[in-house]
């Protein structure tokens, strides 16, 4: 990163490639120079869990599913029929912004509620685990390991118990997740159901290329179906002719897989094979919020919900999905929060690894904390923290000289001071690679703020552009802290001249005398300020001084810190 660093990384207190100036490459780490600095589907159906129906009759379907919840009851009825003791919620419901789409439902506090209050617990009974599913805590262990994850196999159980329709114990509660149809509390689908033309809304952000990774996974986790169908044992007895990849196609998995993405909890404290549980009413029926500590909890038998905060009968109940960046947030659960103070983006540096010197400065990541390949958290808020925890990293690259190598590694503390005219360089890739993640997004700053201001605009690109608007705070942030450390730095070429005009002045003042020592100094001085100035004017560019050799550089820097008086 630079020709002179002032430490090897002192204290270290995802996507476009980013080319960084010769020593390193940065690029947005799915967050680019020797030194590199990286980055840093269709709709779904009405039938989340069906079995293959054809969408016109999952449209039907809705037409009907308001009187087939009066004919069967309501989730929470069929819970207290099934365990749940007394509880101090309700499930309401609020308008889908697509008329053809049933009422988001959602819980509600019964009664006013203070911080402390069990809202509700739910027995194990009423929960599906991993554990229940394949009957065996070591198979649930074995499959999760190394074959399919949780949220997979969870799938997988809900379509085959589907299948059985009102014979399924867990019809209700399938039957909910059907009526939410995989949406958020703001009645939008995760982008993984999104399609071509929708996914694009994304474009620029790195969450599109998650969700394009996260959906190829999906794929891979349905092919290995037929594997986990013939391990687990309870599934084999119950479903002894459905081979899943036979009796669903991929779209429907797909669905499935999402919908329960979209409502499973992570139980801390417990055992792998329930560490994911589905909570009849967790989520989707409970709102997500940033800033609640209020979640769900494996107690004694049962799950259960301490609320964090007063409440008075209707307000909706909320709880917190964890440390989550906006961009997980809208794959998992289909919404973006505005005051969300996890959100992140991500940039990775790698060291180059064609650089002579590639062992060593890689030797003297290590002992810093960082790694060849590194990945930097920008964090909402904390902008300028991260671009100082990347600068020592990103210097390193520029080191050339071996001698200089040598003392980095052999160094405890702060070493040689930075060159500016390298320091320069650095700031100015860094610089190059914020803006350049900028110009990769469609839209600017004030055209997603003029189109978040339309009550008509589409809930999907409603919540695309509130992310992209988000990322691109971070990333004006980052852009705006380099640009500053860029103006703090001395202008080379206007220093030069005046060392060289200081020193004519001093020289001006022996030449009276004999040939002295000082005056053979500042004649020196004088030649080498000369030399200096003339290196200047040969680049046309207005950066070329940051192409200056390091011991010119250097040698500009001590006269600066120490300068000689005769």
């Amino acid at each position: 990163m630079d020709k002179c660093i002032s430490s090897p990384f002192p204290s270290f207190t995802h996507r476009p490639p980013l080319a960084l100036f010769s020593r390193v490459s940065i690029s947005p780490k799915y967050g680019n120079a020797p030194c590199r600095l990286w980055k840093m589907c269709s709709a779904c159906s009405s039938d989340t869990l069906v079995d293959g129906s054809s969408l016109k009759e999952g449209r039907k379907s809705l037409e009907v599913a308001s009187k087939k919840e009066d004919e069967y009851g309501d989730l929470k009825s069929w819970m207290h029929e099934n365990g749940l003791p007394p509880c101090k919620v309700v499930i309401k419901d609020r308008p889908s912004h697509n008329a053809k789409h049933l009422p988001i439902h959602y819980v509600a506090a019964s009664e006013d509620l203070q911080a402390g209050y069990i809202a509700f617990s739910v027995p194990d009974s009423l929960v599906v685990t991993l554990e229940r599913v394949l009957g065996n805590e070591t198979i649930a262990e074995l499959l999760t390991t190394n074959k399919l994850s949780e949220l997979a196999c969870l799938a997988l159980y809900l379509m085959y118990e589907k299948k059985q329709g009102k014979k399924s114990v867990w019809y209700p509660y399938i039957r909910e997740l059907d009526h939410q149809r995989a949406r958020g509390q703001l009645a939008v689908e995760s982008p993984l159901l999104w399609s071509e033309a929708e996914l694009d809304y994304l474009t620029g952000s790195p969450t599109k290329a998650d969700v394009l990774e996260r959906a190829e996974g999906i794929k891979r986790e349905y092919n290995e179906l037929d594997t986990v169908w013939f391990m687990a044992g309870s599934l084999f007895q119950q479903y002894p002719y459905d081979i899943p990849t036979e009796a669903f196609p991929f779209e429907i998995f797909k669905q499935a897989f999402v919908a329960v993405q979209s409502c499973v909890v992570h139980l801390q404290k417990v055992s792998l094979s329930r560490r994911f549980a589905l909570v009849p009413l967790g989520p989707p029926l409970l709102s997500y919020c940033s800033n609640c500590k209020a979640m769900l909890a494996a107690v004694d038998g049962s799950v259960q919900l301490v609320v964090d905060r007063s409440y008075r009968a209707g307000d909706p109940i909320v709880v917190w999905c964890g440390p989550q960046p906006n961009s997980k947030l809208l794959i998992n659960y289909g919404f973006v929060d505005e005051e969300n103070s996890y959100d992140r983006l991500m940039v990775e540096a790698a060291l180059n690894t064609e650089d002579p010197q590639y062992q060593d400065k890689r030797l003297a990541a290590q002992r810093n904390g960082k790694l060849s390949v590194q990945t930097f958290q920008v964090c909402v808020g904390k902008e300028k923290e991260a671009v100082l925890e990347m600068l020592p990293y990103l210097r390193l690259g520029y080191v050339s000289d071996p001698s200089e190598m040598q003392t980095v590694l052999s160094s405890q503390g702060p070493i040689c001071p930075m060159s500016p005219c390298m320091e320069r360089a650095v700031l100015d890739q860094l610089s190059d690679y914020f803006k350049a993640r900028l110009a990769c997004y469609l839209t600017t700053l004030s055209e997603d703020e003029a189109s978040l201001a339309d009550a008509d605009l589409d809930p999907k690109k409603r919540v695309a552009t509130q992310l992209v608007r988000l990322e691109k705070k971070i990333l004006n942030a980052c852009l705006e802290t380099t640009v500053n450390f860029i103006n703090q730095l001395p202008d080379p070429f206007r220093f030069w001249m005046n060392l060289h005009l200081k020193a004519v002045d001093r020289l001006s003042i022996f030449l009276t005398y004999i040939d002295t020592g000082p005056t053979r100094l500042l004649f020196n001085e004088v030649k080498l300020i000369d030399s200096s100035l003339k290196r200047l004017n040969q680049w046309s560019c207005p950066k070329g001084y940051i192409r200056l050799p390091c011991t010119v550089c250097w040698q500009f820097y001590k006269i600066h810190l120490r300068p000689t008086v005769y």
